[in-house]
């Protein structure tokens, strides 16, 4: 069988944590901060988890895992 490629835009996005989570970087975080408060930028910080339908998705996309 051939091998299977992982989606290039799973490898930038995600990450899969030791015991098979999947975590991802909050969205609207990169520009017009300013209109946004400090508790909303506070709280979005770091990286979250996937809920686990959606983890199973991005399992596929990732036939091997991530780096």
């Amino acid at each position: 069988m051939p091998k299977l490629k992982t989606k290039s835009g799973v490898k930038k996005r995600f990450k899969i944590t030791a015991s098979g989570k999947v975590k991802h970087g909050v969205a609207g975080k990169r520009h017009r901060l300013i209109s946004h408060n400090a508790k909303y930028i506070r709280q979005n910080r770091g990286m979250d988890v996937i809920s686990d339908a959606d983890a199973k998705v991005i399992k596929k996309w990732a036939p091997y895992g991530l780096n």
